[in-house]
């Protein structure tokens, strides 16, 4: 089979690391590259995730653990269950006039 180069820039220190790694892999960077192209031809799809790092998503536990820490170091003081559960009333009596007034 006919076989064609391919030239890639990368930063020096990252070549470095990379290349130390597949070293301890037991394989050239040639051999890596080539089997990262074949996972993506067979797979059809890059078989890792590609994410935006600035765009926070965070699973429900991750939001209440941040939620914890900024209550806990907040000095606003601690709610009673009375507290707590006359706000979940008002809230959701509010949610129910503003569904009555869509309707």
């Amino acid at each position: 089979m006919a076989q064609s180069a391919v030239t890639v820039r990368i930063d020096s220190e990252m070549k470095s690391q990379f290349d130390e790694l597949c070293n301890k892999f037991g394989m050239s960077i040639n051999t890596a590259f080539n089997i990262f192209v074949n996972a993506v031809v067979r797979s059809r799809s890059i078989p890792f995730t590609i994410k935006d790092d600035r765009v926070e998503k965070s699973s429900a536990f991750d939001l209440f653990m941040k939620q914890r820490k900024a209550a806990e170091s907040s000095y606003e003081p601690e709610m009673t269950l009375e507290e707590i559960n006359a706000e979940i009333r008002a809230a959701r009596e509010e949610r129910r006039k503003k569904q009555q007034a869509t309707v």
